[in-house]
């Protein structure tokens, strides 16, 4: 089996690049790293975008890289009335070095916000942090977060700037025991925390009337940044329990795992009964976790 190594960056399908870039560079400290350009040849087949004129963007926060895709002919918009319990969510926690420095450049753009009542200070029975949540212009969700102490602090300590770059991406699951069994058994991450939040500051923080949700971080052999799961034991989640959306549906948000041989976890992973391809040279894979989120393998040596 052909593990995870780590996670190279992420990926989100937007309407407009030029809209995006404007949004994480001005309200979140993103920089280009390259300008607009085709997708790499086999990572758009291994995704299945052979047929659509696809361009993406690159943009850096601190070490973390962020690939924005744009389709044309575009694919399903970003679902109407979009919560934290559907099972598409997922976002990126951004850490920040002042909370209300980071909400006042933001405020600026006017995103739309999830949480309610602005930036939430979790108990420590729930990790202790402050954190607010909001949408970007496509929809999809983000996080500011304020690590108080121990280790998540001591690792952004050093890092320059008002955002510090991303510490993790969390998806919302349905089936906690599927879930782990895909991201601990084929593709080698470690359990690294787990813990069950709820109370009213989680409520204001996601959006939702009593939430109760396990929390768990998971690793891979470079431990930053990491994958989270969210399973909401309440509410349920209303929507379908595998979210419909492929790669050029602009509900997609992508991990951009590096792995030794993406070809044979491609195929591991087929044989496991989950959808997954590999582009022709090996050098990219593609596969569609039990919930429907997207996970791209690229090749290192």
């Amino acid at each position: 089996m052909s593990a995870v190594r780590a996670i190279a960056g992420f990926g989100r399908t937007v309407t407009d690049l030029a809209v995006t870039e404007a949004f994480y560079r001005d309200g979140l400290g993103f920089a280009r790293v390259a300008p607009p350009e085709p997708v790499p040849a086999a990572q758009a087949e291994a995704m299945g975008l052979a047929g659509p004129d696809a361009t993406q963007l690159r943009m850096r926060l601190g070490e973390q890289v962020v690939t924005f895709l744009a389709v044309d002919p575009p694919g399903a918009p970003y679902p109407d009335n979009p919560v934290a319990t559907d099972p598409y969510f997922q976002h990126l926690a951004i850490p920040v070095r002042d909370m209300a420095a980071a909400m006042a450049r933001l405020g600026r753009l006017g995103p739309t916000p999830i949480s309610r009542g602005g930036p939430q200070a979790l108990p420590a029975t729930s990790g202790g942090v402050t954190a607010y949540k909001f949408r970007d212009p496509d929809g999809h969700p983000l996080e500011l977060i304020v690590f108080p102490d121990g280790p998540p602090a001591e690792r952004w300590r050093n890092a320059p700037g008002l955002f510090l770059g991303i510490d993790h991406s969390a998806i919302t699951v349905t089936d906690l025991d599927a879930a782990l069994a895909f991201l601990t058994g084929p593709l080698g991450l470690t359990e690294a925390q787990r813990g069950l939040n709820q109370g009213p500051e989680q409520a204001r923080l996601d959006g939702l009337d009593d939430p109760l949700v396990d929390v768990i971080a998971l690793e891979p052999q470079a431990p930053a940044p990491h994958v989270e799961l969210l399973h909401y034991r309440r509410p349920a989640s209303r929507r379908p329990s595998r979210a419909p959306f492929g790669p050029d549906d602009r509900a997609s948000t992508r991990f951009v795992f590096t792995v030794a041989e993406p070809a044979r976890l491609a195929r591991d992973l087929a044989a496991a009964g989950l959808a997954a391809r590999a582009a022709a040279d090996g050098s990219a894979a593609y596969a569609v976790g039990p919930d429907g989120h997207g996970f791209l393998f690229l090749r290192v040596d």
